[in-house]
């Protein structure tokens, strides 16, 4: 099992910035591809990035192409999320989620760890 601690939310104007961590410990071995995911109030959970743990292979939800970009740094098994020109619409709880090899990249059943998630909200 991974065990995944985010932090690094907050309250930010629109067009502002945030960068999440994702701090992962356990069986980091087995992770092949890191995620973030987000949920809004009344809304499903909704893929926003992904990368390959180890690859650096990377893939956007078309709504934050240009303006999110999700890194990792495997010497100290954490995953970012730099989040800029944000939008009140952006507003959600940020999970970070660890997958073992398979499944779709976008969809959360693929992923086997999740963290406690951290509160972003964009104020207009």
């Amino acid at each position: 099992q991974v065990q995944l601690v985010e932090s690094g939310g907050g309250l930010v104007q629109a067009g502002g910035s945030l960068r999440l961590s994702c701090a992962a410990s356990g069986r980091t071995f087995s992770i092949y591809r890191m995620g973030w995911f987000r949920q809004a109030p009344g809304k499903e959970r909704e893929f926003v990035a992904t990368i390959t743990w180890r690859g650096g292979i990377t893939y956007y939800a078309d709504s934050v192409k240009g303006r999110f970009t999700i890194s990792a740094d495997n010497a100290k098994s954490t995953v970012y999320l730099q989040m800029n020109s944000l939008k009140p619409e952006d507003t959600a709880v940020y999970y970070c989620a660890a997958a073992p090899p398979g499944g779709v990249t976008t969809t959360s059943g693929a992923y086997s760890d999740w963290g406690q998630g951290t509160q972003v909200t964009v104020s207009s």
